[in-house]
C-alpha cells in the first residue's frame, strides 16, 4: 500500500457513510513534517535557534516516500505496521457492530456491509496516519538529538498543526521534553515559535 490522500476520516453506520472533518487525512501533514525533518535532521549542533524556511513546491507521494526513508530509520517496519493497524482496525471495528445489541439483524447487516465498502478507504486512511506517526517520533528524536530550543515557522501549510500534533510526542518521548508553542506577529507577518526544554544530563 503507498501512500495517497483519501480524505477525512469516514462514519460508517447501518444507514451510510459520512466523513468526520475534525478527523482530516493525516497525509495532508506529511509534507509539514518532512521539511521539519530537513530543516533539524543534521544531528548534534551547538547552534540553539532555528529559523526555517519553507519551500513552496508540493511533493508527489512518492517524493514525500523517499523523503521519509531518508528520515525515518525503522521505514521498513512502518510500512509493515500500517498493513497491521489497518487490518486490525477494520476488523475490530466489525466485531463492535456484531457485538451491538442495539440493532437489528437487517440493520448489522447493512452495517456490515457498509463497513466493507468502505475497507479500501479505511485502510489508506490508517496507513496516511500510521506514516505520520512515526515522523512524528522521528522529528522527536531529531530535536533530541541536534537539542534544539526553538523553532520559528511561518503560519500556513500546517507547520503549526505538525508541532501542535508533536508536543504530545515530545511530552511521551524517552526522554520527555517540554515544549510550548506561540503565536506571535513580527514585521515579516504571523509566524509560529515552537521552544523546547531538554533535560538536564545526570553527568
Amino acid at each position: 500500500m503507498d501512500l495517497k490522500y483519501v480524505g477525512d476520516m469516514p462514519q460508517v453506520s447501518q444507514h451510510g457513510v459520512s466523513f468526520d472533518h475534525s478527523q482530516p487525512d493525516r497525509y495532508i501533514y506529511l509534507h509539514a513534517v518532512l521539511e521539519l525533518l530537513e530543516a533539524l535532521g543534521y544531528g548534534a549542533t551547538e547552534t540553539t535557534q532555528h529559523l526555517y524556511k519553507i519551500q513552496k513546491k508540493d511533493l508527489s507521494a512518492k517524493e514525500l516516500l523517499d523523503g521519509l526513508k531518508r528520515h525515518v530509520k525503522n521505514i521498513d517496519e512502518v510500512m509493515e505496521q500500517k498493513e497491521e493497524n489497518a487490518h486490525k482496525f477494520v476488523e475490530d471495528y466489525k466485531d463492535r457492530v456484531r457485538q451491538n445489541t442495539l440493532i437489528s439483524e437487517d440493520e448489522r447487516e447493512a452495517w456490515l456491509k457498509n463497513i466493507d465498502i468502505m475497507k479500501d478507504y479505511y485502510y489508506q486512511y490508517i496507513a496516511n496516519k500510521t506514516v505520520y506517526d512515526a515522523a512524528l517520533n522521528a522529528l522527536a528524536d531529531e530535536i533530541t538529538v541536534a537539542e534544539v530550543k526553538e523553532v520559528c515557522i511561518p503560519m500556513f501549510r500546517n507547520y503549526g498543526i505538525v508541532l501542535e500534533d508533536l508536543q504530545k510526542v515530545l511530552s511521551e518521548h524517552k526522554p520527555p521534553i517540554n515544549s510550548n508553542f506561540e503565536i506571535v506577529s513580527e514585521p515579516n507577518g504571523i509566524v509560529g515559535i515552537a521552544c523546547f526544554s531538554h533535560p538536564k544530563s545526570a553527568f
